[in-house]
């Protein structure tokens, strides 16, 4: 379960940012209760956090610095060895001294049957891992498994601290098979390191990301493979089939070709009875959408993951955004604890309480582009909302900052402007 995460110096995200779960006074009764505790009170996780904002303001930077976390700790043993000298970070670009400073990724997260608390994070440079730890936090009690720094290292490589008795593995052999540009971690986990290889498992099975449009295709098949896969349909293909039929009122079931993996849902007919319809063809744009969206829905549902959406509103109706939020919120819906980070524009999700919003006031974070080009990321609550306060119209209005800074007509009078120029030329 995902804690926090903060980055720094990636895309358009120049200073430190924090993207926290940790439930607040503010919430309504979403966030879950963990073992942790601070000051002598349960610390309680939120299933689900909304990111809102402008076009361009940063949304899907803060996804793709979580997805590009994912793709180090899973990659940077065996893809980055083609370039020894290199990592392939992306550093803030309008502001050229950030090229010499670190880009910086780390996550607090909750594992275990008897969850324990760790800390992992890491810092690069263009060419190497500046910078890398691992904390565990058993009983409540800070653990330092090792940390890594190059800036300290005299001479020749890095220098590696492992002080205490929380990491029992081959410190000094995996030390030796890891790159200036590969993270310790990785080493430990592809070696079969006991508890770098738990650590690792986590990234593996999370922060799995769903992009408008691009990736519809690929996201279509997996939901194909969980109706059709001998091994996968006996425990996703009714829920599928469940969700399916919510979304259309006319379904009536699916009609699943074993051979060739093809998909025919089935409409109920006017005059009685039903008909299959080609997939291809013959279905709705939102028929598709839905359709691709739960393959990767129920995966996450089914193993407690971290789901990432990339503006969430523009794969599904608002009703059915709603619906997915509530989806995550519901603890006997979503037993396991899987969690969504999504990015949006859709303001009905802000609504007040009286017409059943899905969000709770501390779930909602604004993007906000600086003049710098920098994104600013904070969280709804920093304004203080009343509870019974329309969120919807306080965003709209610009109370919490994260709209276009657009007055109304602008557009259309710039482009007369433009017209009227070429008419005078």
């Amino acid at each position: 379960m995902l804690l926090r995460f903060r980055l720094a110096n990636h895309r358009s995200i120049r200073e430190e940012h924090e993207l926290s779960l940790i439930g607040t006074e503010f919430n309504e009764g979403t966030a879950r209760k963990t073992v942790l505790r601070n000051k002598g009170r349960a610390v309680t996780v939120l299933p689900v956090a909304g990111v809102f904002g402008a076009n361009a303001s940063g949304k899907s930077n803060l996804l793709s610095g979580l997805r590009f976390m994912r793709t180090a700790v899973r990659d940077s043993v065996t893809e980055w060895v083609r370039s020894p000298d290199s990592v392939p970070r992306e550093p803030f670009k309008l502001d050229l001294s950030s090229r010499d400073e670190t880009t910086l990724f780390e996550v607090d997260l909750l594992l275990g049957a008897d969850p324990v608390r760790y800390t992992y994070g890491f810092e690069l440079s263009d060419e190497r891992v500046e910078a890398e730890w691992l904390h565990a936090y058993p009983q409540g009690r800070r653990q330092v498994w090792f940390d890594r720094d190059a800036a300290r290292a005299d001479g020749g490589g890095d220098e590696f601290t492992f002080p205490g008795v929380g990491f029992r593995g081959r410190s000094t052999d995996l030390t030796a098979f890891t790159r200036p540009n590969a993270l310790f971690l990785s080493v430990g986990a592809t070696l079969n390191d006991i508890q770098l290889s738990a650590i690792h498992r986590w990234f593996n099975d999370n922060f799995w990301l769903i992009t408008p449009g691009a990736d519809v295709a690929s996201r279509t098949e997996w939901t194909q493979r969980l109706l059709t896969d001998a091994k996968e349909a006996p425990k996703y293909a009714a829920d599928i089939v469940g969700l399916l039929s919510i979304a259309d009122l006319g379904l009536t079931g699916v009609d699943i070709d074993r051979e060739s993996g093809d998909v025919r849902l089935r409409h109920r007919m006017k005059a009685g009875g039903d008909i299959a319809l080609d997939f291809l063809r013959e279905e709705s744009l939102g028929t598709h959408a839905w359709f691709a969206f739960l393959g990767p829905l129920v995966t996450v549902l089914e193993t407690g993951a971290v789901l990432l959406v990339d503006e969430l509103d523009s794969s599904l109706h608002p009703t059915l955004t709603a619906e997915v939020v509530r989806l995550f919120q519901d603890a006997d819906a979503n037993p396991k604890g899987a969690q969504l980070i999504f990015t949006t524009h859709d303001a009905t999700l802000l609504g007040s309480p009286v017409l059943d919003r899905p969000l709770d006031r501390d779930q909602i974070w604004i993007t906000s582009k600086l003049r710098s080009g920098e994104t600013e990321l904070y969280p709804l609550v920093d304004a203080k909302p009343r509870p019974d306060e329309n969120l919807e119209r306080g965003y709209l209005r610009g109370r919490y900052g994260g709209i276009p800074r657009i007055s109304a007509g602008k557009i259309p009078r710039e482009r007369s402007r433009q017209l009227a120029e070429k008419g005078s030329a």
